[in-house]
């Protein structure tokens, strides 16, 4: 699996391209998401429109990096699913746990709104 990182208005955007099974390539997901939370980064997207397959240990990665970033102060949010990765998180009831967007300019523009209501 490969993943590149880059930074858009402060939030930390996580590209990942290829599969997410157990193994190097979650471990790999995990300990991106540590050094993000780390270096004190509290609002982070992770792309998943290259992913071509997770297994359940990959799920489960998604869930603990879910859970570190929630015990530090930090908002983790997922965009670009697409039907099939979709249809995994709906069947494992785990869409109710992950904030999910369609495109990633909504989950990066998701960490705006609690402010821009508060000013409204």
């Amino acid at each position: 699996m490969n993943i590149t990182t880059k930074e858009i208005e402060g939030i930390s955007v996580v590209a990942l391209n290829g599969r997410i099974v157990l193994g190097e390539e979650s471990t790999a997901l995990r300990e991106k998401v540590k050094s993000l939370l780390d270096a004190g980064k509290k609002r982070i997207v992770l792309d998943m429109s290259n992913v071509t397959y997770i297994d359940s240990a990959g799920l489960g990665i998604l869930v603990a990096a879910h859970v570190s970033a929630k015990t530090q102060g930090a908002s983790l949010r997922l965009s670009n699913l697409g039907n099939k990765f979709h249809d995994v998180l709906q069947l494992t009831r785990l869409l109710t746990v992950f904030n999910v967007y369609d495109t990633q300019a909504e989950a990066i523009g998701s960490f705006g709104t609690s402010s821009l209501t508060a000013t409204a």
